[in-house]
């Protein structure tokens, strides 16, 4: 049945409809799409694909469009693989005019012979693969695929090397009345490049063994273009440069295929100064301050030094850091440092010195071994002394996330373990574990599920003697929401904060998102800090509702919490900034 212009609109949409044999879609102003005999989406968006944002036109100058919109239309139908396709186009007078477009795809191309061949040095290299997917026999006939297909050989061939590689046969023949297409794809990828000697070209003053160390590989080896990206990777993010660019241009060859590596340098700002602020309920307004010189000699060396300063805490801090080979995961840092924390009737001076290592291992978690020897003036309860300790430790943490600032997955584990002998240059023995986990799911987009939990516990034979800064507290915006900064823990004979041996806390949050700056979140928290660990099967618990503003720094978080304790805690506003995980 074909309707012509001598109908009214609305009897051919009524007619249409009635019969079920045409569904119509406006694609834009001035322009209506009639599939017949079934609407068909891929066909749809790929005619809106080409064809884009129809833009108002008056009934001569959509006269002249609809010849363009023909040839358009027509690409897009093959490029699909419907050749025996049927198109009509109707201007309806006006203004703005509309174009009427009719299309019946017909039936689709189907591939035939498939041919996909490799030769050259590729073919014995394992992870140089063919193409896989749509391009199988039977399969029905998308350009995009072809294509695809040949852009699948072309960036292997650029990654790994093959800088003379040819398609020896690539053809698509299509047959549009047998209703069949053929695919030859042949190629040949060459020989394979090999990198070269590394030179760099630096504004600044590094020593040229020093910059060495950053390159992951030895010339002559087979060429890859992750190499040199993780060497231009490892150069920005060591800290000392502004701007990186790595080369290796093909046509300055060697007669062996070997490719030099120029890498240029301009070097950062020697020294830097950050100022920062902050607030939190848990300490009220904050200041820090950190100064860096980047580098110190030509060999990397790095110094700088830290203060922060709260009502509770004050800290002052200077360290130097040796860059090792490789120093992308090699570093000794030492440090000293001079803290004084007052918190209510509990009060902290510690004088403090460390020697860390850090290492990260190739499946990315990072390793810290230490030794820090530090002397602490303290009083908490009833306990008053001055404890010198000489602590070992050993650290290991991991960070998976798919954003820095504010991901939507990701995890972060972090084992710390340290100890001191009494025979070895320490007034007590101690031994302390501590355990921390987060972790965050977003499941279709708008809802995300955090959770998180730490443990910790210490062994001694001196409890009294263990000072305040290795006691066990729990409370507060980063612990139990629902309660005061720090305001469980065991008592002491006077009824006061003595800090425990072990703790755990935990928590679940569920965030609504309602749109890229605003969430919703309600959540619970659960723990304690205590002397003996049967005791955490009591925990106390708090829960609430919040909202979450994401800042260009992190996700800015206002909660309103409640203890389920009938005599700790209350009703408590907890504001924090910074990131989740």
């Amino acid at each position: 049945m074909r309707l012509n212009s001598a109908f009214p609109r609305f009897t051919r949409l009524l007619v249409g409809g009635f019969l079920l044999l045409w569904v119509e879609t406006g694609l834009g102003a001035g322009l209506a799409l009639t599939l017949l005999p079934e609407d068909n989406p891929e066909v749809r968006a790929n005619i809106q694909a080409y064809l884009g944002e129809i833009q108002p036109r008056n009934t001569r100058e959509m006269r002249r469009y609809s010849r363009f919109a023909r040839g358009e239309i027509s690409k897009a139908l093959e490029a699909l693989g419907y050749y025996q396709y049927q198109l009509q186009l109707q201007v309806i007078e006006g203004d703005p005019a509309t174009l009427e477009v009719r299309v019946e795809p017909g039936e689709r191309v189907l591939l035939g012979q498939v041919s996909l061949g490799l030769e050259g040095e590729a073919l014995q290299q394992a992870d140089f693969t063919l193409p896989s997917g749509r391009l199988v026999s039977g399969h029905p006939l998308n350009h995009s695929d072809y294509e695809a297909a040949k852009r699948h050989f072309r960036n292997q061939a650029l990654s790994y090397g093959y800088f003379a590689s040819r398609f020896t046969r690539q053809e698509l023949l299509v047959d549009p009345d047998a209703g069949v297409a053929d695919v030859f794809l042949h190629f040949d990828s060459g020989p394979r490049y090999r990198l070269g000697e590394v030179t760099f070209q630096q504004q600044g003053s590094l020593d040229e063994d020093f910059l060495q160390t950053f390159v992951g590989f030895v010339a002559g080896m087979p060429y890859s273009s992750q190499q040199l990206s993780q060497l231009s990777r490892d150069l920005r993010e060591s800290g000392y440069f502004e701007e990186v660019f790595v080369d290796a241009d093909p046509d300055r060859a060697d007669d062996n295929l070997h490719l030099p590596v120029d890498v240029s340098l301009k070097a950062r700002e020697p020294r830097t100064l950050n100022l920062g602020l902050g607030f939190s309920t848990d300490t009220g307004p904050r200041a820090s301050a950190n100064w860096v010189e980047h580098w110190v000699n030509e060999q990397g060396l790095r110094r700088g030094v830290d203060a922060q300063i709260s009502q509770p805490e004050q800290t002052l801090g200077g360290w130097y850091e040796f860059p090792l080979d490789p120093p992308m995961t090699d570093k000794l840092r030492v440090s000293s440092d001079i803290t004084r924390e007052v918190y209510d009737d509990q009060e902290s001076r510690r004088y403090g010195a460390s020697l860390q290592w850090f290492y990260k291992h190739a499946n990315g978690w990072e390793r810290v071994l230490s030794l820090r020897g530090e002397r602490e003036e303290y009083y908490v309860g009833e306990d008053r002394g001055a404890t010198w300790l000489t602590l070992p430790g050993l650290s290991y943490g991991f960070l998976q996330t798919d954003r820095r600032i504010d991901p939507t997955q990701g995890y972060r584990l972090q084992v710390d373990m340290e100890g001191s002998r009494e025979s070895i240059l320490a007034d007590v023995d101690i031994f302390q574990l501590r355990l921390m986990a987060r972790g965050l799911v977003t499941l279709l987009d708008r809802h995300r599920l955090l959770a998180r939990l730490r443990l910790g516990a210490t062994a001694t034979n001196e409890f009294e003697r263990v000072p305040l800064s290795m006691r066990f507290f729990a409370g507060g915006d980063q612990s139990l929401r629902g309660y005061d900064y720090q305001e469980l823990s065991p008592l002491g004979d006077d009824g006061r904060q003595i800090g425990g041996r072990y703790l755990m806390t935990t928590g679940v949050e569920y965030q609504w998102v309602v749109n890229s700056s605003w969430r919703l979140a309600v959540f619970a928290d659960g723990g304690n800090a205590v002397a003996e660990p049967q005791e955490l099967k009591e925990p106390k618990w708090g829960v609430g509702f919040g909202i979450r503003w994401v800042s260009p720094v992190g996700p800015l978080r206002l909660d309103l919490a409640e203890s389920l304790d009938d005599e700790l805690g209350g009703t408590r506003l907890h504001l924090t900034l910074g990131p989740e995980i």
